[in-house]
């Protein structure tokens, strides 16, 4: 019956990972799988909201950079005899002017506040993909959480076996007191360790919850397990990629785009504005109308003051952006190396500990169990085994969140995700 019992309390650990099954949750759990995690984090974060309204702002600046000025109309009374005396008003002169900015400056301001928006833009959806990878993280987080409790109600169960099988033996009289209480503090700590488990559960569920914009205490039932991920593309493909589809380049290349634009209109300070206006002059009785009209050009006489401020800050300016731009894209190209080796790394220790490492710990344990039912090992080696047993479960819980979390870092490295590249060879 003993050898039964510990066979059974090894195999249930796949029973203890049917927690994470949406049958497990109440009614009014919300099941997400990872793909709709993600689907909801993009529809609801307020991270979002605050990346729209910016990009609302750049356009709305567009519109104030190319609008044209509103006319101006002017009256006045002049020639008074005495201060605000109107009645006695020598001239009522009358004045409607409209100052309209060189055509080409229309043009440039357009180029720059076109620049700002897509900049905006690139930046909404750097931010889009940075919360597609929290919440990534969020749900692989919860999964860990829920794979330890699971493993932490497998201890405790064996560690209740383990109980009663030392209690047999000392009623039969083959081992010590001593075992029978080493057997119950083997069981205090596995229900103190299920106990904390839950608090990490309720952590990892709301920082979820946080992320989806849901409220905080919505319960969760993750509906995808925490298996081994497939393998990853070639680390070519991705850097090549990555280089192509980063939105901070983008954002770059707008910037360095209305940088330009800048410089232009810098240099145009010398072109007229445009003034159309009429102004009629209500003189003395009996002089009739008179009317004036002219025409302000501006005289670059400190022209080096114009090369030395204004047009050399733009040029130096696209100097600076040209730059940023070559450091960012060694920056990318090393953000992808470095994610790639942590997501190479991470899958590799994942696949090692699911085929080496685990099934030794479970033989291991099977065996000292066996044994010691049999009246063969000593109370310690079944300890000791069982605690090898759950170090490895709890590793390879870690290995294969740390796999899931390095591979959505590689994705945000890489600006899109992995699905649709070719795999390499294993």
């Amino acid at each position: 019956m003993h050898i039964h019992t510990a066979t059974l309390a090894v195999a249930c650990y796949a029973t203890a990972i049917g927690a994470q099954t949406p049958g497990t949750g109440r009614a009014d759990s919300l099941v997400l799988t990872r793909r709709t995690a993600i689907a909801a984090a993009l529809r609801a974060n307020p991270q979002l909201e605050v990346g729209r309204e910016q990009t609302a702002q750049a356009r709305a600046r567009r519109v104030s950079a190319i609008a044209v000025p509103d006319p101006s109309l002017t009256y006045s009374l002049d020639d008074q005899p005495g201060l605000l005396q109107l009645g006695g008003a020598g001239q009522k002169n009358a004045a409607l002017e409209l100052a309209v900015p060189f055509p080409d400056k229309f043009r440039l301001r357009n180029s720059i506040a076109t620049a700002d928006v897509r900049l905006s833009e690139q930046a909404y959806l750097g931010l889009r993909q940075q919360i597609a990878a929290q919440a990534s993280r969020s749900y692989d987080s919860l999964l860990v959480a829920v794979r330890h409790r699971a493993d932490f109600a497998l201890s405790r169960d064996l560690a209740a076996d383990f109980l009663k099988k030392t209690q047999a033996r000392f009623e039969g009289g083959t081992v010590a007191k001593l075992d029978v209480i080493r057997a119950q503090v083997v069981l205090a700590q596995a229900e103190n360790d299920l106990i904390a488990s839950e608090r990490d559960v309720t952590v990892a569920m709301d920082a979820l919850d946080r992320v989806v914009g849901r409220p905080l205490g919505t319960p969760i039932v993750t509906a995808d397990s925490l298996d081994v991920p497939p393998p990853l593309p070639t680390i070519e493909l991705l850097q090549a990629e990555a280089l192509r589809a980063r939105p901070e380049l983008a954002g770059l290349e707008s910037a360095r785009a209305g940088a330009r634009a800048t410089t232009s209109l810098a240099r145009e300070f010398w072109l007229p504005d445009l003034v159309v206006g009429a102004q009629r002059d209500y003189g003395p009785e009996g002089s009739g109308a008179l009317f004036s009209a002219g025409v302000a050009l501006p005289l670059p006489l400190f022209y080096w003051q114009h090369s030395r401020g204004e047009i050399a800050e733009s040029r130096h300016r696209e100097r600076e952006l040209s730059a940023s731009y070559r450091d960012l894209q060694a920056q990318i190209a090393q953000d992808v190396r470095a994610a790639y080796a942590s997501a190479s790394t991470a899958l590799r220790q994942a696949v090692y500990i699911r085929d080496a490492l685990l099934p030794a710990a479970r033989e291991a344990y099977r065996v000292a169990s066996v044994s010691y039912g049999l009246g063969g090992s000593s109370a310690l080696d079944v300890i000791e085994a069982r605690r090898s047993l759950i170090d490895a479960q709890s590793q390879f819980a870690e290995a294969l969140g740390g796999a899931h979390t390095s591979r959505a870092d590689l994705e945000l490295a890489v600006g899109r995700p992995l699905d649709g590249f070719p795999r390499s060879a294993p």
